[in-house]
């Protein structure tokens, strides 16, 4: 007689084999043997996962990947920005490949070949991103004892392999503020020698700027979704949360916008539409594409792309590696930098050094006349 479950054999010569759960509950074997044998050592393999803690309920994966998927993004918290990041990844990427699949039914071959099947249709990135939140949800359902293993196991599939950013000069900085019109100028220098991210510029606020002192406290941030809507909240990071030294070169400009543009009272907005509507993404994209080709920079050249110019002659102007994290609101976990540090003194000598280095580039060779002063060379005469 056996010590842990039962064997039986059918009318038809097959043998099938069941034990009792943790709750007492007669589980059978999915499919039949065809000797004794194999059904005893199904039944060992079972004894043995039980004694070693890791059997898992043949029914816990049978929950439907999309129903899990979406709770899944709704228990995160996260910002607006990367929930509808996550929705629009799932939505077209994900979900049109596996929402018909329970979770125990999406396997290592299955995510193989999707990723393939996505390589083909969409860009490199987009494929990472999809891959690693994918990979999130199933690591979750792993944790949640659904699934045995996560069947993402790709190794560096998760990884971008982004191209090198490229870096505006201080001319081309001019003459992008020059090309975007006096009402956004502040905008394109704030983004490059802040440098700040488009969706903290939103969120500024007269009370944010002491002209005095030259900074700029930046608070929250309110980035535009796709739906048109400012989702007004934390930054990006704790470390968002900075007073920004601004080189003394901008003070005409930041001097200029708060007289002219900035939305009256202590807690109007510092950048609005000629309406007096806060700033939207949409409309400034607008103009910044015009500008773009004005000045003649490459097509890939984003307005986040200003910030990477900004950590680059930051970086030329003295700065160290936590002194531009902490002037670009940017946190790492790596332990190197817990012993470097970066105070406001410190960051008034970054701006200095920029400063200086700004106007040497913008200096013109002796004895060559000034001409008209219009738009930048106000500033470079300031």
């Amino acid at each position: 007689m056996r010590r842990f479950g039962a064997v039986r054999q059918y009318r038809s010569g097959r043998w099938t084999a069941s034990y009792l759960d943790l709750a007492g509950q007669r589980r059978r074997a999915p499919e039949t043997f065809e000797t004794k044998a194999e059904a005893e050592v199904w039944l060992s393999q079972i004894e043995a996962d039980l004694t070693r803690g890791h059997w898992r309920d043949p029914d816990a994966g049978a929950v439907n990947f999309k129903v899990y998927a979406m709770k899944w993004v709704d228990e995160r918290g996260v910002m607006p920005t990367t929930d509808e990041l996550y929705r629009r990844l799932l939505r077209l990427h994900i979900l049109p490949a596996f929402e018909s699949y329970d979770l125990d039914q999406i396997a290592p071959p299955r995510v193989r070949e999707w990723r393939a099947e996505r390589l083909a249709a969409t860009g490199s990135t987009t494929v990472a991103k999809s891959y690693r939140l994918l990979k999130a949800i199933l690591e979750t359902a792993a944790d949640d004892e659904l699934i045995r293993r996560n069947p993402c196991r790709i190794r560096g599939a998760g990884k971008e392999s982004a191209a090198e950013r490229e870096i505006a000069t201080v001319e081309q900085v001019d003459a992008l503020a020059e090309a975007v019109g006096i009402r956004w100028r502040l905008m394109v220098y704030l983004g490059a020698y802040g440098p700040m991210r488009p969706e903290e510029q939103a969120e500024l606020r007269r009370k944010d700027v002491d002209l005095d002192a030259m900074t700029i406290r930046v608070r929250k941030a309110a980035p535009e979704l796709n739906t048109g809507k400012r989702a007004e909240g934390n930054t990006k990071s704790e470390a968002g949360k900075r007073y920004v030294v601004l080189p003394d070169f901008l003070h005409t400009d930041l001097r200029r916008h708060l007289d002219w543009f900035a939305e009256k009272g202590p807690n109007g907005l510092l950048f609005v539409g000629e309406k007096g509507a806060p700033f939207r993404r949409t409309s400034f994209g607008r103009k910044w594409r015009k500008a773009r080709v004005k000045v003649g920079v490459p097509d890939g050249f984003r307005f986040y792309d200003l910030r990477h110019t900004g950590h680059t002659l930051s970086t030329r102007s003295g700065a160290t590696l936590k002194d531009t994290m902490v002037r670009a609101g940017q946190s790492s976990e790596k332990a190197a930098l817990i012993y470097q540090h970066s105070d406001r003194a410190r960051q008034k000598e970054v701006a200095s050094g920029l400063d200086r280095m700004v106007r040497a580039a913008r200096k013109k060779p002796s004895g060559q006349p000034e001409e008209g002063a219009g738009g930048a060379q106000v500033v470079r005469d300031a």
